[in-house]
């Protein structure tokens, strides 16, 4: 039989040890989790017009678009991506042609000792199914890309190992051709909005002068919500407004209608 001293010692192990054992569970459940080895998402988007560089790919009709994304905790990435387009077969490059599809791969992390910097490096195929009229140039195309990140402020520079999109301005080969990609995706607080904005620079190798110049500057403005909770936890809508000084003598289709124009999108994406 216990004693009252011995009672209340005994008692006071017991509530020492529980209160031991509630810590080292608070320390456990407070611990962060082990990021993921590999991870796989997948994202799909409707789009009022797919603009690419600031040119119309779809003629003023909506793009349907999504993809695959494979990452290693390494670093190192894999990934495809689709959207339908009109403009091949716009500019009589193509009998048949709606579709872009694409294929990257490559590595990113930040730089030793700061988490607010890191790099991209990268390649990505631009592959165009379909059938070329006689004499025409394929469409595919093959960039390989640097770039570097702080927080929300990125630069990147893209370089062409083939023909730019079969553009031959002058009858020659436009492989070398680059184009640097300044952008900002400011986050405003908590409150799930982000404020976009985009200055592209294309230098086409070979390029021509006058109406037939390729080459241009072009700039985006935007912001995007992406809803926190709920049933659609996740959503991202969006609007931002394109615009460049790219010359129309270059870039207007057969119908009419004139790719590079200035123009607003609208976009609702999921990335799951």
């Amino acid at each position: 039989m216990l004693t009252p001293v011995r009672r209340h010692t005994a008692a006071l192990a017991l509530a020492t040890a529980a209160l031991s054992s509630g810590g080292a569970l608070a320390q456990t459940a407070a611990a962060p989790a082990v990021a993921p080895v590999h991870t796989i998402t997948a994202n799909v988007g409707l789009f009022s017009e797919y603009l690419f560089r600031g040119i119309a790919q779809t003629d003023g009709k909506p793009a349907v678009q999504g993809g695959f994304d494979y990452a290693h905790a390494s670093g190192f990435y894999l990934g495809t991506w689709g959207s339908n387009i009109s403009w091949l077969e716009d500019f009589g490059a193509y009998t048949r042609s709606s579709l872009e599809w694409d294929f990257y791969g490559g590595y990113k992390s930040t730089f030793p000792g700061s988490s607010d910097w890191s790099y991209d490096l990268g390649t990505v195929y631009y592959y165009y199914p379909g059938s070329r009229n006689p004499g025409i140039v394929s469409a595919d195309s093959w960039e390989i890309y640097g770039g570097v990140s702080w927080k929300w402020l990125s630069a990147k520079v893209s370089y062409n190992l083939q023909d730019y999109f079969g553009a031959r301005p002058t009858g020659e080969e436009t492989d070398g051709t680059v184009y640097v990609d300044l952008a900002a995706a400011y986050p405003v607080g908590e409150t799930g909005v982000t404020l976009l904005a985009h200055y592209g620079i294309l230098d086409v190798r070979h390029d021509a002068d006058g109406d037939a110049k390729v080459s241009y500057d072009d700039w985006k403005l935007g912001a995007s919500y992406t809803v926190p909770d709920g049933t659609f936890k996740g959503l991202e809508i969006g609007a931002y407004y394109s615009g460049n000084n790219a010359k129309s003598g270059f870039y207007t289709d057969l119908t009419g209608y004139d790719t590079g124009k200035d123009r607003g999108v609208v976009y609702v994406k999921k990335t799951f």
